[in-house]
């Protein structure tokens, strides 16, 4: 995808059935994309929307809503790896995601619980593991990795979420290799573009350029992440498709390349990227020229520690949101 820089990956952000069964195979094919993600908001769209699954809802006529959505999304993820093993097989990325119920993002042990059992109903080796990034989430992924199961730390808006969700994963890393364990990976999902939805317009106010803020983070986060010097743990742009005219459609995209790093975007947001010739590596970022941008803003009045703590609560609660629309579409 990045000439010269065979570290860049794409990720499609988006999961359906009727959709994996034929073009994803081609997207494959044609190198566009090297895994995929979902999330409860994907599946929501996707379950309520879409006919694909009312013939295996007519089998599940008895279950729970709960039991219902697990069945459906196991499904999803299941033909979604097994398209991408290939990828895994030649280790080049190969990775389907799968969240556990957000409801679980402060519960340690029913995370892990639900993770394992997940992962074991799935089983195939090239699923990733959704955790948010909270004190509970930490101590799961650390227990995850330790154990083999590749996690993607999600929900991270700030450094220090970024970095203990680093240490955690690195722990369980470190646990899983000197035991012998051959292949687990993380990555850690940073997101983007809520930044700038958030502050562009009060930013603007203040003359100060918009669309700034959510690439700085992002690019600060990068480079915590590669001064730990750890091959199997990446960055993950997340949050990466662009709301309005006003920017590019693949601007979250070209503003992150970066080597050894992810970028997860929706079906048109990485179609816009492929019709764009530049494809130029945007980052390391000096770390001069991000901490200058970020106390310029707080200097304005932009309290940041306070816009993190929103960013992550909306997040999580935007996750839960969906996840009871799933369930109350499936009672």
């Amino acid at each position: 995808m990045l000439e010269n820089d065979p570290g860049f990956s794409l990720w499609l952000d988006f999961v359906e059935r009727d959709f994996l069964k034929n073009e994803f195979g081609s997207l494959l094919e044609a190198g566009v994309v090297r895994g995929a993600t979902s999330n409860p908001s994907i599946f929501a769209s996707a379950f309520i929307q879409s006919d694909a699954y009312k013939e295996q809802l007519e089998t599940l006529k008895e279950k729970r809503p709960k039991e219902k959505y697990e069945a459906l999304a196991i499904e999803d993820i299941k033909m979604a790896a097994q398209a991408l093993f290939p990828c895994y097989e030649v280790g080049r990325d190969g990775y389907i995601s799968m969240e556990v119920d957000p409801f679980l993002s402060d519960d340690a042990e029913g995370t892990i619980e639900e993770a394992k059992r997940l992962f074991a109903a799935i089983d195939e080796p090239n699923v990733m593991i959704k955790v948010p990034a909270t004190e509970a989430g930490y101590i799961a992924m650390a227990e995850l990795m330790s154990t083999g199961i590749s996690v993607n730390a999600t929900l991270i808006f700030s450094p220090r979420q970024a970095r203990k969700s680093l240490d955690a994963m690195k722990h369980g890393l470190d646990i899983f290799e000197n035991s012998g364990g051959r292949r687990a990976e993380g990555v850690l999902s940073v997101f983007v573009s809520r930044f700038d939805r958030l502050l562009d317009p009060l930013l603007e106010e203040k003359g100060i350029e918009p669309a700034r803020t959510g690439i700085l983070n992002a690019a600060n986060i990068y480079n915590i992440v590669e001064r730990n010097h750890t091959p199997g743990i990446r960055t993950l742009f997340a949050s990466t498709s662009v709301k309005g005219d006003n920017l590019p459609a693949d601007y979250y995209i070209r503003e992150l390349i970066a080597p050894h790093s992810v970028n997860t975007a929706p079906l048109d947001t990485i179609r816009a990227y492929l019709k764009n010739p530049e494809k130029k590596a945007k980052l390391p970022t000096h770390i001069d020229e991000i901490d200058a941008y970020f106390e310029l803003i707080e200097s304005k009045g932009i309290d940041m520690e306070q816009v993190y703590k929103q960013l992550t609560e909306e997040g999580v609660e935007a996750f839960r949101r969906d996840f009871k629309t799933i369930l109350e579409e499936l009672e």
